[in-house]
């Protein structure tokens, strides 16, 4: 009796890189105490729903944008991450990126 295996690569679980990592913050925060999931799940239905009012989303990027505003609004409440401190962040990260030679680790200065 011969058996036969499908051998092709499963389809990744995350489109982008950036999904996954904001996918494992939010994960990570709710296994040390920052918010219950149940919480994390109607917050991000009410993201998904206002988002959803002004043009149909597609679960692609538009849902990771969902989850990240969430997110985002979620730390600024509990006062761990404001709209000024993430701003700089991500102006940094792009300085840091954009100014970094190909094939380099990218550093993030001290803030």
């Amino acid at each position: 009796m011969s058996t036969c295996l499908d051998v092709t690569a499963p389809e990744p679980v995350f489109a982008e890189p950036w999904h996954a990592q904001v996918f494992a913050v939010t994960v990570a925060l709710n296994e040390t105490g920052w918010f219950d999931w149940p919480e994390w799940a109607r917050r991000f239905s009410d993201t998904l729903k206002r988002n959803g009012l002004s043009r149909e989303l597609d679960g692609g990027d538009d849902y990771f944008h969902a989850w990240l505003e969430t997110l985002e609004a979620l730390l600024a409440e509990r006062g761990a991450a404001t709209p000024d401190v993430v701003q700089t962040l991500q102006q940094e990260w792009e300085r840091a990126y954009l100014t970094t030679p190909h094939g380099q680790p990218v550093h993030l200065r001290q803030l």
